[in-house]
């Protein structure tokens, strides 16, 4: 079984806060199909409960974290505007080592975005 491990967590920059209550939903490519396999929402702190692919569901291959950031941003009081600049947020990824742990953050503001292979 392998022992790695997927985590995530947003940071809303433009606030100077953790993003919380965000939904985000974790697909697993193969081809041109998309598997849902995972779904959370950031708690307080901008991250989800646990790993939100844990050890035992963790494999090598291509993912896709979905960041539903135009819902966070309506919640939040950013700037209104139809359609938002940045609403749902795909950060697509490889897994190579099924040993390590993988962090893909998401720092967010209204206008930018950027994430980043975390510890």
């Amino acid at each position: 079984m392998a022992e790695g491990y997927l985590t995530t967590h947003v940071l809303d920059t433009a606030r100077g806060l953790p993003a919380a209550g965000m939904k985000i939903a974790l697909y697993r490519l193969s081809g041109n199909s998309h598997k849902k396999i995972a779904e959370a929402v950031t708690n307080a702190d901008g991250r989800t409960d646990g790993p939100i692919l844990p050890k035992g569901k963790f494999a090598v291959g291509t993912y896709e974290l979905l960041f539903f950031a135009g819902d966070y941003l309506d919640r939040t009081g950013a700037p209104p505007e139809s359609p938002r600049f940045l609403d749902q947020i795909p950060i697509r990824f490889g897994i190579s080592d099924p040993e390590a742990h993988y962090h893909v953050p998401l720092l967010l503001s209204p206008f930018g975005m950027s994430t980043y292979r975390g510890s």
